[in-house]
């Protein structure tokens, strides 16, 4: 099969591109033919005037990307084209491009920007779902993308105008979900269900499981309110026995930098490359995550059942929904540092106990995360995406999975 993968990669990486490097060598590895489109937000900077309202008039309609990738597409004449990010830089033209050009559009909703502005439905420390119950105006009085009412503002007339042009309905063959919870928001938000698969993301290679319980908590993630870092840094000031390594960057590194030098439980490493992170994850005890919005999937956890590390994690969300509580992991109560404390005194205390759970966890990762349930499942949702867009002609036979060519 011939497939592209477009992204729009951020300022600071994440999740998203982790995947999209997973998902692009695992395709490679099962033989096909793959090609990819993919724009940067590195250059987007604060400037001039028109340079921020041309910005502003690209997040609705990209003319650039759209002539880029017409061109993309009659070279590479793929069967599917599949979307992890279109935003800002490539925005939502791009599946007019595909459309055109009659190739079958797949859409991984990595984050909630099509429900939110924000992308994370949360505001001032709590789930905020006004845009969704009220109005994307909502999102500009607030300035709820990046503290300012004009970004808002052309984030959520990007979110209208393709709504009003049905863009979410009507140019996408099909929507992957991570989680059955994300799913039913989605539907929700107004996006067909018929249309959206769930396949939740994936680690590859596999890092090895760890040998020993671990010697100390770990939290890896991005430093921002959403992630509850705030509430993790209050656990520890509750109780100082348990040693806690924080890896990682953003808006909050100087809180966890003073948290670091007045507790000397707390060792902050900063950002870390992955095979640091995984080397962290099988010397801890658990992985801590303590996230207090809508998370998509993490891939934190998934690396972390991967080295068979139980997670302690709050309780919101799509969470409980991978980690289960008192087999693969603890939960706490989202938000409660009191409850956080205490459930890592618990788990410190009772390390027969946690481990138990990594080796639950590992096996978790062994029969829903590997790269072979990956591959068989996106195959799948390829077929039904060219049969959506009515191309089941190329289709006379199924498409191949690659059961036997990824581990």
């Amino acid at each position: 099969m011939r497939v592209l993968l477009i992204h729009n990669r951020y300022q600071q990486s994440g999740g998203e591109d982790e995947v999209l490097r997973q998902e692009l060598a695992s395709l490679i590895a099962c033989g096909h033919k793959v090609s990819t489109y993919l724009r940067n937000n590195d250059d987007i900077q604060p400037g001039a005037l028109v340079a921020q309202l041309t910005l502003g008039l690209k997040t609705v309609w990209a003319w650039d990307s759209y002539r880029e990738l017409r061109a993309v597409l009659a070279a590479e004449k793929p069967d599917v084209a599949h979307f992890h990010n279109t935003f800002p830089r490539i925005s939502p033209a791009a599946y007019d491009a595909c459309r055109a050009a009659g190739v079958a559009v797949v859409q991984t909703l990595h984050n909630y920007r099509l429900l939110c502005p924000a992308a994370i439905l949360f505001r001032d420390g709590k789930i905020c779902e006004e845009c969704t119950e009220h109005s994307l105006l909502r999102s500009v009085a607030h300035s709820c993308y990046r503290g300012s009412r004009a970004a808002s503002g052309a984030t959520a007339l990007m979110l209208a105008v393709h709504r009003a042009r049905r863009t979410w309905t009507k140019r996408v063959d099909c929507y992957i979900a991570l989680t059955e919870f994300a799913k039913r928001k989605f539907i929700a938000g107004g996006l067909p269900a018929e249309r959206i698969a769930v396949k939740p993301n994936f680690v590859e290679p596999d890092p090895g499981v760890k040998t020993g319980t671990g010697k100390y908590a770990l939290f890896v993630g991005r430093l921002s309110p959403e992630k509850g870092v705030r509430t993790l840094l209050a656990a520890w000031e509750r109780q100082h026995s348990i040693p806690l390594v924080i890896a990682g960057d953003g808006p909050l590194r100087a809180e966890v930098e003073a948290s670091a030098r007045t507790n000397s439980s707390v060792v902050f490493k900063g950002w870390l490359p992955q095979e640091e992170v995984l080397s962290l994850m099988k010397g801890a005890l658990f992985l801590v995550f303590p996230s207090e919005w809508y998370e998509q999937f993490p891939m934190s956890i998934v690396q972390s059942f991967a080295c068979g590390t139980p997670v302690m994690f709050a309780d919101v969300g799509t969470l409980p929904h991978i980690v289960t509580d008192n087999r693969t992991g603890v939960a706490f109560r989202a938000g409660d540092a009191d409850n956080l404390a205490e459930k890592s005194v618990w788990a410190w205390t009772h390390q027969a106990d946690m481990a138990a759970m990594g080796r639950e966890a590992r096996s978790d990762y062994e029969t829903k995360y590997t790269a072979r349930r990956h591959s068989d499942r996106l195959m799948e949702i390829y077929e039904l995406a060219m049969r959506s867009a009515g191309l089941g002609a190329r289709l006379a036979e199924p498409v191949t999975t690659c059961s036997e060519g990824v581990s």
